[in-house]
């Protein structure tokens, strides 16, 4: 389940425009209604599909353990279950994860201006935009599938070599 935790993480972060829920308060005082609007617009083509997209790369890649579990657990369970559960394991992760993007709006009309965000909007519906809202959850998602496995190593090694710089320093976590 850590395992679950951490991809749920970077899957988070992966997508554009996702709020972590941080400085929503400061953010909706900064901007500017038209930046706003124009935010909104932006994220409702920006997570149209790709919550759905990455929410199925999630799912492919940490379903197989869940799966497992379950079955080690419960030998007897039934593919009908198991599919039913993998149904419901998506559906949960796909409402979750689109209630986050209910904050990105305000992100993003923070840091960009309403011309700026007009461009994006321009941009997207190029077809090179069109094909980068297709792919990169794709992409993310294979990333991922790279990442995961060395995970726990980078982790061990980070807090390694950081440990070491606590150490000269006479420090300790």
């Amino acid at each position: 389940m850590k395992t679950l935790r951490i991809l749920a993480l970077v899957a988070v972060l992966a997508v554009p425009g996702v709020s972590t829920g941080t400085g929503s308060a400061m953010a909706q005082d900064a901007a500017t209604p038209e930046a706003l609007a124009a935010a909104r617009e932006l994220v409702a083509i920006l997570s149209k599909d790709t919550v759905h997209q990455l929410v199925t790369q999630v799912t492919a890649q940490v379903w197989p353990a869940i799966e497992r579990g379950l079955r080690a657990k419960q030998p007897d369970i039934k593919p009908d279950v198991v599919a039913e559960l993998h149904t419901e394991f998506e559906r949960i992760q796909l409402e979750y994860m689109s209630g986050l993007m209910d904050d990105a709006p305000i992100i993003y009309a923070r840091h960009f201006t309403a011309a700026e965000l007009r461009e994006l909007l321009a941009f997207y519906h190029t077809p090179v935009g069109a094909k980068s809202l297709r792919v990169l959850p794709q992409i993310m998602g294979e990333s991922m599938t790279l990442v995961m496995p060395r995970l726990q190593t980078l982790q061990r090694q980070t807090m390694e070599a950081f440990t070491k710089i606590l150490h000269q320093r006479g420090l300790e976590i």
